[in-house]
């Protein structure tokens, strides 16, 4: 574990925070940002595709206020993450259980860094799929929260089948490597504009992620392969049909939830038992990314559910 550039400049963070170079056991470099200053435990951070650590400066901001250290990571292919292809600007992984091995370096460096206990999951979108494989192999949280978690992936029926066709198809016949039809190699948010964007009502929070993907254009993530694209497939499907583990989950899902799969996401959480389910009226994508008033209520109901399962 080694020291690793921390963009403070634009993370808006809690003062003292720290980045590390860890190294899996396939020998991918991946990076991770901490913030060890809390005394209630560290909430584990997973982001979602074509995120980083920067991105949580704010989280961090409002789960230290509350008395929690933090951790989050930059997944392999993303961030200042190793990536694997010629094009950097493709969102790519070889199998989807390869991020298993990001997170046991992750669980590892936590505990070298004594990082206080205990460890509480807080994952989104793309972090969400990783997270739940994650809790079903024995990851061991007292508790986790989910932010509109990529159990499915939103299609309209006639795409679908089309979408497992070609994205099987690059996988096997060697152009998995290719972007998948509809992405481009521009990161989302210096593609699109404010209005009508899917990720937040917030304008602020909007141009919070737009200057530091313009102020370090190292962070940023284009589309994704054909062969993440078939990966993800692959992995919802089968998780789909996995029982929910015994971990205590609070999931929240915005209303005009317009990237995930919202039908997967109700179906999870109707057979949770120990399962929480929050709809976030008027919210889009990352619900943590919204205004003040909703940022401040998700961080005050995810504290006090992490306290409660303590």
């Amino acid at each position: 574990m080694q020291p690793a550039p921390l963009y403070s400049d634009v993370a808006d963070a809690p003062d003292g925070g720290a980045a590390y170079w860890l190294n899996t056991v396939d020998d991918v470099r991946i990076r991770i940002g901490v913030w060890d200053k809390g005394n209630k435990g560290t909430i584990l951070l997973f982001p979602g595709r074509t995120e980083y650590v920067e991105k949580y400066g704010r989280t961090a901001r409002d789960f230290a206020t509350r008395g929690y250290a933090m951790l989050s990571i930059d997944w392999r292919g993303q961030g200042l993450a190793d990536r694997s292809l010629d094009d950097p600007a493709t969102g790519h992984v070889v199998e989807f259980k390869d991020y298993q091995y990001d997170v046991d370096a992750v669980v590892k460096a936590a505990r070298t860094l004594g990082l206080p206990e205990p460890y509480y999951l807080a994952a989104h979108s793309m972090g969400g799929c990783i997270g739940l494989r994650s809790l079903i192999e024995g990851f061991d949280v007292k508790a986790a929260m989910f932010s509109a978690p990529m159990w499915g992936i939103l299609m309209g029926p006639p795409v679908r089948p089309a979408a497992w066709a070609l994205s099987w198809a690059g996988a096997q016949l060697g152009f998995g490597h290719k972007y998948a039809p509809g992405t481009r190699p521009e990161t989302y948010v210096s593609a699109a504009q404010y209005e009508n964007n899917l990720l937040t009502t917030d304008a602020d929070m909007y141009k919070y992620m737009q200057d530091q993907v313009a102020k370090h254009p190292d962070l940023a993530l284009g589309g994704p392969s054909l062969q993440w694209l078939y990966e993800a497939l692959t992995e919802t499907r089968s998780l789909g049909l996995m029982s929910a583990p015994d971990t205590p989950v609070l999931t929240f899902l915005g209303s005009n939830e317009r990237i995930v799969d919202s039908k997967a996401v109700h179906q999870r959480m109707a057979n949770w038992p120990s399962g929480q389910f929050v709809i976030v009226d008027g919210a889009e994508h990352e619900v943590m990314m919204e205004g003040p008033e909703t940022r401040r209520s998700i961080t005050d109901q995810t504290t006090a559910f992490f306290a409660g399962n303590r």
